[in-house]
Formats: structure tokens, sequence, C-alpha cells
């Protein structure tokens, strides 16, 4: 073989062994406020196009109204044959076909389900009735509902271990990881944990390890997949939402979306995990999952209506992809389109004008952060307003600069923290009296009611 064979053969195999996501892989969003789930294309990084489960706020306040309300979850079964999706406000998991991106089939379970997902053997969906104390078994195949598990209250989301055999289900309003045996349906350990609001559970390629994000408390738990305790705790960031995997050469790194401070944190496990990465991106990043491949990294952003694209080798991100209104869970499911373009039963995006978004920041020498985010919706605007570090249990005022009355009113929980949306003609009332052109407007918050009283946080 001569030198240049060589050379090209070495070629080959390094550029398989990376290779890239392939066309018949998916990338989905659970859009909240456009109750949508987007279908992307990772090799061309573009939008496909939308299924549509419902209509955008705030057509869903209508009494006639039928849909789906506030498309939250995601999961998809091990053939990658089938997508499912929880709706929190209407109660539901629907099963869709990735191939065609047609409804299969809906099911209606109790109070709140945040997430849920296929058992190994993708013969039982079980999805995690947050609002109740149990998780809903639903049969993948008659989308019936066949059990229920009891939990304690508040199930936020349910992983399953490598090998199939044990269920990981974390908690929104207690501080526990409970795990429960496959096959029985059996509790098996409560394990502690650091803080009750666990909205995201993962666990690691090699089965070995269990990882919680802590929103309320901005931090990571590691849980040892063997022995079942709690081997570390990482302080990762305000508002860390989900994590995914990716990999650079041949080594598993850890992503977190850190949605207080628009950034993906990159951690290297080992015996004390160590952050290797800090990578920013949009506003509120939140779901995130990665490729087969772990050579991309996909990101979606609450605030900002896209999924930023990472790649692992720059730890950089080099797209930005355009979807619907504030994703919360995203997946990456391989070969989902085994065959064809896959985009039957696909609806294009509604585009309009560019969401507003504020970055909220304390005076010199205080504490505290937030971010507002407005989307347009014809005649009115919605607006979502969260806010961190601030008094504990304390009524706040989110106001225009210059108005009377607040557009938004919240309160903070224990930690400080507080989020609360509202509808209303936001950007007429927050236009300034003397327009300048590409000035945006001033919003204030303060302790109470009173738009008088000296500002909290501010944005500009």
């Amino acid at each position: 073989m001569t030198r240049i064979a060589i050379l090209a053969a070495a070629l080959l195999v390094s550029t398989s062994a990376f290779a890239l996501p392939a066309a018949s892989d998916r990338v989905y969003t659970a859009d909240q406020n456009s109750n949508t789930v987007s279908v992307i294309d990772p090799v061309s990084n573009k939008l496909l196009g939308q299924i549509r489960l419902g209509n955008p706020r705030p057509d869903v306040l209508s009494p006639l109204y039928k849909g789906e309300v506030n498309v939250h979850g995601l999961g998809f079964s091990p053939d990658h044959k089938t997508l499912v999706v929880v709706s929190t406000v209407t109660n539901s998991v629907t099963f869709i076909d990735t191939a065609t991106n047609a409804v299969k089939g809906t099911t209606y379970v109790g109070r709140n389900p945040h997430e849920a997902f296929f058992t190994p053997d993708g013969r039982e969906v079980w999805a995690t009735v947050r609002g109740e104390d149990y998780l809903s078994v639903i049969d993948a195949t008659t989308f019936k509902e066949t059990g229920r598990i009891p939990t304690t209250s508040g199930p936020g989301m349910t992983k399953f271990s490598r090998d199939g055999k044990l269920a990981f289900v974390a908690n929104s309003f207690n501080p526990v990881l409970e795990v429960f045996d496959v096959a029985s349906h059996k509790l098996v350990k409560r394990i502690p944990v650091v803080s009750p609001f666990v909205p995201f559970v993962q666990v690691s390629p090699d089965g070995s390890s269990v990882w919680l994000t802590h929103k309320d408390v901005g931090k990571v738990t590691r849980v040892d997949a063997r022995t079942l305790e709690v081997k570390e705790v990482i302080d990762s960031g305000p508002v860390s939402n989900h994590l995914g995997f990716g990999t650079v050469d041949g080594e598993t790194l850890v992503y977190v979306t850190i949605g207080g401070e628009n950034v993906v944190k990159v951690y290297r496990p080992g015996e004390t995990t160590q952050l290797v990465a800090t990578i920013p991106v949009g506003a509120l990043p939140h779901g995130i999952w990665g490729s087969e491949d772990g050579s991309r990294i996909f990101v979606g952003l609450e605030n900002g209506d896209k999924v930023d694209v990472i790649d692992t080798a720059k730890q950089k991100v080099v797209a930005e992809i355009p979807i619907g209104q504030a994703p919360q869970a995203l997946v990456f499911v391989p070969g989902a389109v085994p065959d064809g373009a896959g985009t039957q039963n696909l609806m294009p995006l509604k585009t309009g004008p560019e969401n507003l978004t504020l970055s909220l920041k304390a005076p010199e020498g205080a504490t505290g952060s937030g971010m507002v985010v407005s989307r347009n919706l014809g005649l009115v605007d919605t607006i979502d307003v969260s806010i961190a570090k601030l008094k504990p249990m304390t009524e706040y005022g989110v106001f225009f600069e210059g108005q009377d009355e607040p557009v938004v009113v919240l309160k903070t929980n224990d930690k400080g923290a507080g989020m609360a949306s509202s509808i209303g003609p936001v950007r007429t009332i927050g236009a300034p009296r003397e327009p300048t052109a590409g000035k945006e407007p001033r919003l204030v918050v303060v302790e109470g009611l009173k738009g008088t009283a000296s500002p909290v946080l501010a944005s500009r």
C-alpha cells in the first residue's frame, strides 16, 4: 500500500470514528407557548417543520378550545419509532409516529404530568404525574393506562438503568430520588438529595452514574448507580435545568444548561467532577441532549425560541435554529426517519416580531438577577419574568419605567427566587413617550407595588 493510500485509509477510519449525525436522525423540542413539537434535521441544522398539538396562547383561553396546552415533556421508544409528548395543563401523553409525524394516540392521565419515558423493553410508558403521587403506567400498543405506581407526592421524571432493571424517579416537591424495580413496580430505595426541586434525571452512557439537576438551588447531584448512594454534589449555577452527555477524544463529558447565566457548563466526571468549559448560549437554556456519537449537543433556549448547536470538539456554538415558542424538553432520536424526507404532517413555523429579551441586574453592591422575555401574539403580548437572589417570601412588582401599574406581580419562594407570566398589550405600554430609534424600554423590579420605589433590579 502506498503512503497516500495509507493516509487515506487512516483519514477514513478517523472520520468514521467521529461520524456526524445522520440524515435519518431527528431533534425534537417541546414548545410550551406555541403548543407544538419542532422537528429539526441535525445534519443541515434546519427546522423541517412543526407538529401542531394545540394553538398558541392566548387562544387556549377560549371556552371552545380543543387541543393540548403546555406541550412540555418528551421521550422516545427504544426502537426510535415513537415519540411521546407530555402536555402539563391538559394532562395528556401523546404518541407520535417519528417516520410520518402523525399522532397515533393520546392518553389522558392525572393532574399535571411532567415527563414520560418508555421502559427499556418498549412495552410500557411510565408518566410522572407531578400533581399527584404516582406514576401512570401506559400500554405502549393500546395507549391505555394499565396501572399506577405509588410514589412520594410530586414525581417529576423517570429514567431507567442501562440494564433495564431499575427506574430512577426524581421529585419536584420533595428532596428524594426514588428507585423502583421495573419488573415488579416495587420501591427499592429512597435516596435523600440536596433540594426538593429536581426537574431532570439522566443515566450516564456507561450506566455507572445517575445525574440530577436541582433547579431551585443551582446544583447537580451524582448518584452511584450500583451502590445507590450519593457520590457527589456539584455547585453548578442558578437555574440548573437539564443535562446531557457529549464525547471529546473518546471521553464522556457532562453538559448542564444554566438558565440563570445563559451558559452551558461542561464537566469531566472523575473521583471529583471538574468544570472544563463554560459555553455562552442564548436566552434561558433549558432542554439539552447529545447526538448519538457525542459530537454535537443541542440546546433549547426557553426565552430565545431557538436551538443552539454545540460542537463538542470546539466547545462552542456552531449553529442557531429558530423553532417554536418557549422550548422545554429536547431529545435527539437516532434513526427516527429510516426512509424518505420525513416531512409529512409538518406545519411551517409561524414567524412574527422578534422576542424582546431583557436581563435584569441589581444596583452596585446589591445581590439579585433576573430575566424578562416578551413575545408578540398579534393584538397582545406575553411577558415572562424570572428573578433570583432577592428577599425570600416577598412580593415584587415589575414596572416599565414611568408607569404606575405593574405588568407582572410575583412573590419569591423561600430561596428568594420567583417566576410569573401575564398577557396584555405589553409593548404598547412599555413604549417610551418619546421613542428613540433602537432604544429598548427600561423595566424595573421593586419591592411591593409602588412603581416609584427604588429598584432592586433593572434592565439597561
